[in-house]
Protein backbone atom coordinates (compact mmCIF):
# COMPACT_ATOMS: atom_id res chain seq x y z
CA UNK A 1 0.00 0.00 0.00
CA UNK A 2 1.59 3.13 -0.81
CA UNK A 3 1.41 6.32 1.52
CA UNK A 4 -1.24 8.35 -0.31
CA UNK A 5 -3.45 5.24 -0.15
CA UNK A 6 -2.87 4.64 3.45
CA UNK A 7 -3.55 8.03 4.39
CA UNK A 8 -6.74 8.16 2.08
CA UNK A 9 -7.76 4.81 4.43
CA UNK A 10 -6.99 6.84 7.43
CA UNK A 11 -8.89 9.64 6.74
CA UNK A 12 -11.93 7.94 5.51
CA UNK A 13 -11.70 5.64 8.62
CA UNK A 14 -11.16 8.79 10.87
CA UNK A 15 -13.96 10.64 8.55
CA UNK A 16 -16.72 7.63 9.60
CA UNK A 17 -15.69 7.64 13.36
CA UNK A 18 -16.47 11.63 13.06
CA UNK A 19 -19.98 11.00 12.03
CA UNK A 20 -20.56 8.36 14.25
CA UNK A 21 -20.01 9.88 17.16
CA UNK A 22 -22.67 12.68 15.71
CA UNK A 23 -24.82 9.41 16.01
CA UNK A 24 -24.20 8.62 19.68
CA UNK A 25 -24.26 11.90 20.78
CA UNK A 26 -27.58 12.99 18.60
CA UNK A 27 -30.71 11.25 18.68
CA UNK A 28 -31.34 12.17 15.33
CA UNK A 29 -29.11 14.36 12.68
CA UNK A 30 -29.04 15.67 9.66
CA UNK A 31 -25.91 16.58 7.25
CA UNK A 32 -25.67 20.23 8.23
CA UNK A 33 -24.94 18.67 12.15
CA UNK A 34 -22.63 16.75 11.23
CA UNK A 35 -20.86 19.61 8.73
CA UNK A 36 -21.62 22.01 11.90
CA UNK A 37 -20.11 19.08 14.84
CA UNK A 38 -16.93 17.94 12.42
CA UNK A 39 -15.54 20.78 10.09
CA UNK A 40 -15.79 17.97 7.41
CA UNK A 41 -17.47 19.32 3.88
CA UNK A 42 -20.92 18.87 3.17
CA UNK A 43 -19.35 16.53 0.26
CA UNK A 44 -17.73 14.67 2.21
CA UNK A 45 -20.41 14.14 5.20
CA UNK A 46 -22.41 12.66 2.13
CA UNK A 47 -20.00 9.92 1.14
CA UNK A 48 -19.58 9.18 4.63
CA UNK A 49 -23.30 9.19 5.66
CA UNK A 50 -23.43 6.89 1.89
CA UNK A 51 -21.04 4.19 3.26
CA UNK A 52 -22.48 3.98 6.83
CA UNK A 53 -25.62 3.77 5.48
CA UNK A 54 -24.35 0.95 3.40
CA UNK A 55 -23.12 -0.69 6.13
CA UNK A 56 -26.42 -0.77 7.87
CA UNK A 57 -24.78 1.66 10.93
CA UNK A 58 -26.67 4.03 10.35
CA UNK A 59 -29.84 4.09 8.51
CA UNK A 60 -32.66 7.32 7.63
CA UNK A 61 -35.13 8.31 9.87
CA UNK A 62 -37.65 10.56 7.33
CA UNK A 63 -37.12 14.10 6.76
CA UNK A 64 -37.20 17.60 7.98
CA UNK A 65 -39.09 19.90 5.61
CA UNK A 66 -37.83 23.40 6.95
CA UNK A 67 -40.26 26.58 5.97
CA UNK A 68 -37.94 27.67 3.69
CA UNK A 69 -35.54 25.37 0.79
CA UNK A 70 -35.09 22.08 0.04
CA UNK A 71 -36.30 19.57 3.16
CA UNK A 72 -33.56 17.72 4.97
CA UNK A 73 -32.67 13.85 5.14
CA UNK A 74 -32.75 12.63 9.17
CA UNK A 75 -30.84 9.88 10.05
CA UNK A 76 -30.11 8.25 13.50
CA UNK A 77 -27.38 5.34 14.45
CA UNK A 78 -28.80 1.59 14.37
CA UNK A 79 -27.94 0.09 18.28
CA UNK A 80 -27.94 -3.24 16.91
CA UNK A 81 -25.79 -3.05 13.68
CA UNK A 82 -22.53 -4.33 16.00
CA UNK A 83 -21.84 -5.53 19.64
CA UNK A 84 -19.01 -5.93 22.20
CA UNK A 85 -18.67 -8.35 24.30
CA UNK A 86 -16.66 -6.96 27.55
CA UNK A 87 -15.32 -9.07 30.46
CA UNK A 88 -14.27 -7.83 33.90
CA UNK A 89 -11.14 -10.30 35.41
CA UNK A 90 -11.28 -9.90 38.93
CA UNK A 91 -9.28 -12.24 41.30
CA UNK A 92 -12.73 -14.03 42.27
CA UNK A 93 -15.02 -13.28 39.51
CA UNK A 94 -15.29 -13.15 35.77
CA UNK A 95 -18.34 -11.01 34.66
CA UNK A 96 -19.14 -10.82 31.16
CA UNK A 97 -21.56 -7.74 29.25
CA UNK A 98 -23.00 -7.77 26.10
CA UNK A 99 -22.77 -3.52 24.86
CA UNK A 100 -24.55 -2.59 21.49
CA UNK A 101 -23.07 0.12 19.25
CA UNK A 102 -24.56 3.07 21.64
CA UNK A 103 -23.54 1.98 24.96
CA UNK A 104 -25.71 0.20 26.09
CA UNK A 105 -25.47 -3.11 28.17
CA UNK A 106 -28.16 -5.93 27.69
CA UNK A 107 -26.86 -8.74 29.15
CA UNK A 108 -24.62 -9.54 32.23
CA UNK A 109 -24.23 -12.44 33.97
CA UNK A 110 -20.99 -13.44 36.56
CA UNK A 111 -19.01 -16.77 36.63
CA UNK A 112 -17.47 -17.91 39.93
CA UNK A 113 -13.19 -18.39 39.17
CA UNK A 114 -11.40 -20.44 41.21
CA UNK A 115 -9.10 -19.43 44.09
CA UNK A 116 -5.55 -18.47 42.22
CA UNK A 117 -6.64 -19.46 38.92
CA UNK A 118 -4.81 -20.27 35.91
CA UNK A 119 -4.77 -19.16 32.81
CA UNK A 120 -6.40 -22.30 31.39
CA UNK A 121 -9.33 -21.87 33.73
CA UNK A 122 -9.75 -18.30 32.85
CA UNK A 123 -10.15 -19.20 28.98
CA UNK A 124 -12.33 -21.98 29.76
CA UNK A 125 -14.93 -19.96 32.58
CA UNK A 126 -14.24 -16.61 29.46
CA UNK A 127 -15.28 -19.01 26.25
CA UNK A 128 -18.19 -20.98 28.07
CA UNK A 129 -19.45 -17.40 28.93
CA UNK A 130 -18.98 -15.82 25.22
CA UNK A 131 -20.76 -19.04 23.78
CA UNK A 132 -23.76 -18.81 26.33
CA UNK A 133 -24.06 -14.93 25.11
CA UNK A 134 -23.42 -15.62 21.51
CA UNK A 135 -26.37 -18.74 21.62
CA UNK A 136 -28.39 -16.74 23.48
CA UNK A 137 -28.47 -13.54 21.51
CA UNK A 138 -29.03 -13.41 17.71
CA UNK A 139 -26.16 -12.03 16.46
CA UNK A 140 -25.88 -12.88 13.37
CA UNK A 141 -22.31 -11.62 12.59
CA UNK A 142 -22.37 -8.12 14.49
CA UNK A 143 -20.39 -9.26 17.21
CA UNK A 144 -17.35 -6.57 16.95
CA UNK A 145 -15.15 -8.61 19.47
CA UNK A 146 -14.05 -9.66 22.91
CA UNK A 147 -12.40 -7.18 25.37
CA UNK A 148 -11.04 -8.22 28.59
CA UNK A 149 -10.31 -5.66 31.64
CA UNK A 150 -7.82 -7.89 33.72
CA UNK A 151 -5.96 -7.15 37.00
CA UNK A 152 -2.25 -5.46 36.44
CA UNK A 153 -0.07 -4.67 36.37
CA UNK A 154 -0.23 -5.92 32.29
CA UNK A 155 1.41 -4.44 28.91
CA UNK A 156 -1.69 -3.20 26.96
CA UNK A 157 0.72 -2.67 24.40
CA UNK A 158 1.72 -6.12 23.58
CA UNK A 159 -1.20 -8.11 25.15
CA UNK A 160 0.70 -9.45 28.47
CA UNK A 161 -0.58 -9.55 31.64
CA UNK A 162 3.03 -9.14 33.51
CA UNK A 163 2.58 -10.15 37.22
CA UNK A 164 -1.00 -9.82 38.03
CA UNK A 165 -1.35 -9.00 42.15
CA UNK A 166 -2.01 -11.89 43.97
CA UNK A 167 -2.51 -14.51 41.05
CA UNK A 168 0.57 -16.75 41.08
CA UNK A 169 0.17 -17.83 37.62
CA UNK A 170 0.19 -14.92 35.56
CA UNK A 171 3.55 -14.27 35.06
CA UNK A 172 3.99 -12.81 30.90
CA UNK A 173 1.20 -14.14 29.74
CA UNK A 174 0.48 -13.16 26.37
CA UNK A 175 -3.57 -13.62 27.28
CA UNK A 176 -4.74 -11.11 23.93
CA UNK A 177 -3.09 -13.60 21.93
CA UNK A 178 -4.21 -17.17 23.82
CA UNK A 179 -7.79 -15.48 24.18
CA UNK A 180 -8.33 -14.72 20.38
CA UNK A 181 -7.05 -18.20 19.84
CA UNK A 182 -9.58 -19.72 21.90
CA UNK A 183 -12.35 -17.63 21.18
CA UNK A 184 -11.69 -17.26 17.34
CA UNK A 185 -12.43 -13.72 17.54
CA UNK A 186 -10.55 -10.28 17.96
CA UNK A 187 -9.84 -9.31 21.55
CA UNK A 188 -8.84 -6.08 22.98
CA UNK A 189 -6.72 -6.28 26.22
CA UNK A 190 -6.21 -3.18 28.88
CA UNK A 191 -6.26 -2.88 32.49
CA UNK A 192 -9.77 -2.97 34.72
CA UNK A 193 -9.65 0.55 35.51
CA UNK A 194 -8.59 1.73 31.73
CA UNK A 195 -11.72 0.14 30.86
CA UNK A 196 -13.52 1.44 33.60
CA UNK A 197 -12.75 4.94 32.93
CA UNK A 198 -13.44 4.54 29.48
CA UNK A 199 -17.18 3.76 30.29
CA UNK A 200 -18.06 6.66 32.51
CA UNK A 201 -16.80 8.66 29.29
CA UNK A 202 -18.79 7.51 27.33
CA UNK A 203 -21.61 7.68 29.82
CA UNK A 204 -20.70 12.06 30.45
CA UNK A 205 -19.12 12.27 26.77
CA UNK A 206 -18.17 15.46 25.85
CA UNK A 207 -18.82 17.44 29.18
CA UNK A 208 -16.31 14.94 30.70
CA UNK A 209 -12.94 16.35 31.60
CA UNK A 210 -9.62 15.25 33.59
CA UNK A 211 -11.60 12.41 35.91
CA UNK A 212 -10.21 9.29 37.86
CA UNK A 213 -12.14 5.94 38.71
CA UNK A 214 -11.35 4.56 42.16
CA UNK A 215 -11.72 0.79 41.98
CA UNK A 216 -11.75 -1.30 45.59
CA UNK A 217 -12.54 -5.03 44.34
CA UNK A 218 -10.11 -7.35 45.90
CA UNK A 219 -7.27 -4.31 45.60
CA UNK A 220 -7.58 -0.86 44.96
CA UNK A 221 -6.90 0.80 41.40
CA UNK A 222 -6.97 4.06 39.81
CA UNK A 223 -8.11 4.53 36.27
CA UNK A 224 -7.13 7.95 34.41
CA UNK A 225 -8.84 10.25 31.64
CA UNK A 226 -6.45 12.74 30.96
CA UNK A 227 -6.53 15.04 27.85
CA UNK A 228 -9.96 12.98 26.31
CA UNK A 229 -8.41 9.67 26.19
CA UNK A 230 -7.33 6.92 28.76
CA UNK A 231 -4.15 7.45 30.30
CA UNK A 232 -1.79 4.18 30.76
CA UNK A 233 1.80 5.62 31.00
CA UNK A 234 4.97 5.20 29.56
CA UNK A 235 4.67 1.30 30.13
CA UNK A 236 1.03 1.31 29.83
CA UNK A 237 0.99 0.06 33.65
CA UNK A 238 -0.84 3.59 34.95
CA UNK A 239 -3.61 2.99 37.41
CA UNK A 240 -1.17 1.07 40.54
CA UNK A 241 -3.10 3.94 42.97
CA UNK A 242 -3.22 1.32 46.00
CA UNK A 243 0.07 0.43 45.68
CA UNK A 244 1.35 4.06 46.63
CA UNK A 245 2.52 4.77 50.31
CA UNK A 246 0.07 6.32 53.28
CA UNK A 247 2.32 4.87 55.92
CA UNK A 248 6.14 4.19 56.47
CA UNK A 249 6.24 1.88 58.69
CA UNK A 250 2.71 -0.09 58.02
CA UNK A 251 2.40 -3.51 57.20
CA UNK A 252 4.02 -5.73 54.06
CA UNK A 253 1.42 -5.51 51.00
CA UNK A 254 1.15 -7.92 48.09
CA UNK A 255 3.38 -5.91 46.26
CA UNK A 256 6.72 -6.24 48.32
CA UNK A 257 6.17 -2.36 50.02
CA UNK A 258 5.28 -1.67 53.43
CA UNK A 259 1.83 0.64 53.43
CA UNK A 260 0.40 0.60 50.88
CA UNK A 261 -3.21 2.93 50.51
CA UNK A 262 -4.45 -1.41 49.00
CA UNK A 263 -3.05 -3.17 52.33
CA UNK A 264 -4.06 -0.26 55.07
CA UNK A 265 -7.48 0.23 53.67
CA UNK A 266 -7.71 -3.68 53.49
CA UNK A 267 -6.87 -4.36 56.70
CA UNK A 268 -9.24 -1.73 58.00
CA UNK A 269 -11.86 -3.82 56.04
CA UNK A 270 -11.35 -6.87 57.03
CA UNK A 271 -11.44 -5.92 60.41
CA UNK A 272 -14.84 -4.57 59.82
CA UNK A 273 -13.99 -1.27 60.30
CA UNK A 274 -15.50 -0.10 56.82
CA UNK A 275 -15.76 3.74 57.71
CA UNK A 276 -11.99 4.17 58.70
CA UNK A 277 -11.75 1.77 55.56
CA UNK A 278 -13.65 4.50 53.50
CA UNK A 279 -11.18 7.11 55.28
CA UNK A 280 -8.50 5.18 53.93
CA UNK A 281 -9.20 5.37 50.55
CA UNK A 282 -10.48 9.25 50.85
CA UNK A 283 -6.82 10.20 52.10
CA UNK A 284 -5.64 8.34 48.79
CA UNK A 285 -8.60 10.62 46.78
CA UNK A 286 -7.15 13.64 48.20
CA UNK A 287 -3.57 12.88 47.68
CA UNK A 288 -4.21 12.55 43.87
CA UNK A 289 -6.19 15.28 43.79
CA UNK A 290 -3.67 17.52 44.71
CA UNK A 291 -1.01 15.97 41.94
CA UNK A 292 -3.99 15.50 38.96
CA UNK A 293 -6.27 18.49 39.48
CA UNK A 294 -8.95 16.37 38.30
CA UNK A 295 -12.62 17.48 37.62
CA UNK A 296 -14.34 14.16 38.17
CA UNK A 297 -14.06 11.61 40.59
CA UNK A 298 -15.95 8.12 40.44
CA UNK A 299 -16.13 5.16 42.78
CA UNK A 300 -16.27 1.89 41.86
CA UNK A 301 -15.50 -1.70 42.67
CA UNK A 302 -17.76 -4.31 44.00
CA UNK A 303 -16.69 -4.14 47.66
CA UNK A 304 -17.13 -0.23 47.56
CA UNK A 305 -20.49 -0.52 46.10
CA UNK A 306 -21.47 -2.88 48.93
CA UNK A 307 -21.20 0.39 51.23
CA UNK A 308 -21.34 3.17 49.06
CA UNK A 309 -23.02 5.57 51.07
CA UNK A 310 -20.07 5.39 53.30
CA UNK A 311 -17.81 5.37 50.97
CA UNK A 312 -19.05 8.33 49.27
CA UNK A 313 -19.83 10.31 52.05
CA UNK A 314 -15.95 9.65 53.11
CA UNK A 315 -14.84 10.64 50.01
CA UNK A 316 -17.00 13.83 49.71
CA UNK A 317 -16.12 15.24 53.09
CA UNK A 318 -12.26 14.57 52.19
CA UNK A 319 -12.83 16.81 49.30
CA UNK A 320 -14.50 19.60 50.54
CA UNK A 321 -12.44 19.97 53.47
CA UNK A 322 -8.80 19.75 51.88
CA UNK A 323 -10.46 22.46 49.06
CA UNK A 324 -8.09 25.47 49.62
CA UNK A 325 -10.70 27.61 47.59
CA UNK A 326 -13.95 26.24 46.58
CA UNK A 327 -14.58 28.67 44.22
CA UNK A 328 -12.36 27.42 41.49
CA UNK A 329 -10.90 24.07 42.58
CA UNK A 330 -14.14 21.85 43.02
CA UNK A 331 -14.36 18.26 41.88
CA UNK A 332 -17.38 15.94 41.45
CA UNK A 333 -17.29 12.55 43.38
CA UNK A 334 -19.78 10.40 42.18
CA UNK A 335 -20.43 6.89 41.85
CA UNK A 336 -20.33 4.77 38.78
CA UNK A 337 -23.56 5.08 36.63
CA UNK A 338 -23.34 1.87 35.30
CA UNK A 339 -22.70 0.17 38.93
CA UNK A 340 -20.98 -3.69 39.05
CA UNK A 341 -20.57 -3.79 35.12
CA UNK A 342 -18.82 -0.62 34.73
CA UNK A 343 -15.36 -2.37 33.98
CA UNK A 344 -16.65 -5.07 31.44
CA UNK A 345 -19.13 -2.53 30.00
CA UNK A 346 -15.92 -0.31 29.37
CA UNK A 347 -14.20 -3.40 28.01
CA UNK A 348 -16.64 -3.64 25.28
CA UNK A 349 -16.69 0.03 24.30
CA UNK A 350 -12.99 -0.44 23.59
CA UNK A 351 -13.86 -2.74 21.48
CA UNK A 352 -15.94 -0.89 19.12
CA UNK A 353 -13.99 2.16 20.13
CA UNK A 354 -11.19 0.52 18.12
CA UNK A 355 -13.64 -0.06 14.51
CA UNK A 356 -16.31 3.08 15.33
CA UNK A 357 -14.08 5.82 17.53
CA UNK A 358 -15.32 9.39 19.04
CA UNK A 359 -12.79 11.53 18.40
CA UNK A 360 -13.52 15.18 19.69
CA UNK A 361 -16.53 16.84 18.42
CA UNK A 362 -17.44 20.79 18.12
CA UNK A 363 -20.56 21.81 20.27
CA UNK A 364 -23.10 20.18 18.05
CA UNK A 365 -25.34 23.64 18.05
CA UNK A 366 -25.04 26.46 14.85
CA UNK A 367 -21.94 27.76 16.10
CA UNK A 368 -19.33 28.08 13.74
CA UNK A 369 -17.33 24.51 13.42
CA UNK A 370 -14.02 24.06 14.63
CA UNK A 371 -11.94 21.32 13.82
CA UNK A 372 -10.09 18.78 16.32
CA UNK A 373 -6.08 20.63 17.02
CA UNK A 374 -3.88 19.22 14.54
CA UNK A 375 -1.59 20.62 11.97
CA UNK A 376 -3.10 22.89 8.86
CA UNK A 377 -2.18 19.91 6.49
CA UNK A 378 -4.84 17.09 8.19
CA UNK A 379 -6.81 19.88 8.71
CA UNK A 380 -6.79 20.42 5.05
CA UNK A 381 -7.27 16.93 4.15
CA UNK A 382 -10.16 16.13 6.66
CA UNK A 383 -12.26 18.97 5.18
CA UNK A 384 -11.12 17.50 1.60
CA UNK A 385 -11.28 13.84 1.81
CA UNK A 386 -14.52 11.79 2.35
Amino acid sequence: MTRTTADVTFLRGYNQALVMAVGRTARTFERSTVVNATGLTPQAVSKVIARLTADGLIRSAGVRRASVGKPAMVYELVPDSRYAIGAHVARRTLRLVLVDLAGTVHHSAVSPLPGDFTPEQLLHTLKSGVDAISSGNDLRGRLTGVGLGMIGPLDHQHGLVRDAHGLRHWHDVPLRELAEAYLGLPVHLDKDVAAGITAEAWRHGGTFGDAALIMVESGIGGGFWLGGAAHRGAHTNAGEFGHTVVDLDGPLCVCGRHGCLEIVHNQAADAGDIPRAARVLAIGVVNLLQTLDLAHVVLAGADLLRHADTYLAAVERAVRADARRRDWLSTDVALSSLGADAIAAGAAMQVLDEHYGIPDLAPLSNSTPSLPQRTGRWRASLMLEG
